[in-house]
């Protein structure tokens, strides 16, 4: 089995320049001891509740930090690979290879069935996080032609639009606190800033990194782009309009 360790650090005041100290938790978490591994994990908006996606396909969800069990379901998928909270908690969509089930997280209950196209290999789901009248699911999957996100309704969970956005597979998405922009990270290293108004390619920075991008997060107020990557490099991109070449720094980490 994987060790599972909970991780602590403690916020520093001020503006002056700091170091995060990460620490290990002397907190054990016994309801995720001896249920394999987890490939998948995620908190709602809030901080609130939190769900984890077994290889086993699993389904496990709880409240936060009491861990009291609110949504166990064995063989939700034959492997979970990605989970999401809507912005108001109220759904959680789980993504196997083959579909992604949308659960209502009051009643455990699954009310949609998301089924991927002949072509398609589901790879990341991700709700729009901004809280309007017209909120989305995005589907970031694999097809022959390269990688495409899908747009689906929240409401009659119907499909809205196919986009085929990058020419190679993505290995990594998500969506800005605003709604946007999408960020896509590909097996080459390349990083796209997605209009999502429109689905045309905002900001393009080619061989961002020498590896695959493994991972993608945007800053609160959505103006910049830190992405990680097998290389064992981090990245944060400034995000700029059309009009400007825009701006880059760099966080390299280099491990022994």
């Amino acid at each position: 089995m994987c060790p599972k360790k909970l991780f602590e650090w403690k916020e520093s005041e001020g503006n002056e320049v700091h170091k995060l100290g990460v620490k290990v938790s002397e907190k054990v978490l016994i309801q995720l001891e001896d249920v394999g591994q987890q490939l998948a994990l995620t908190f709602n908006s809030e901080g609130s509740v939190l769900a984890v996606g077994g290889e086993d396909g699993s389904l496990r969800v709880f409240k936060w930090p009491s861990m009291k069990i609110v949504l166990n379901k064995a063989q939700a998928h034959s492997s979970i690979k990605n989970l999401d909270f809507s912005c108001d908690g109220k759904f959680l969509v789980s993504l196997g290879s083959g579909l992604c089930r949308i659960w209502d997280v009051t009643s455990s209950k699954v009310v949609a069935s998301l089924a991927k196209g002949n072509d398609e290999v589901f790879s990341f789901c991700k709700f729009s996080q901004i809280n309007d009248k017209n909120p989305h699911l995005y589907i970031a999957a694999v097809t022959d032609y390269g990688g495409s996100i899908l747009t689906y309704n929240t409401t009659t969970w119907k499909r809205i639009r196919s986009s085929r956005v990058v020419q190679e597979a993505i290995s990594a998405f998500n969506v800005s606190s605003d709604g946007k922009f999408l960020a896509v990270g590909t097996v080459g290293g390349d990083l796209f800033i997605i209009n999502s108004a429109n689905m045309q390619v905002q900001m393009m920075v080619k061989k961002a990194h020498l590896g695959l991008v493994t991972a993608l997060t945007f800053s609160p107020d959505s103006r910049a782009l830190v992405s990680a990557s097998l290389d064992s490099s981090a990245r944060l991109t400034l995000i700029k309009d059309k009009t400007s070449s825009g701006t880059c720094l760099f966080l390299i980490f280099w491990f022994c």
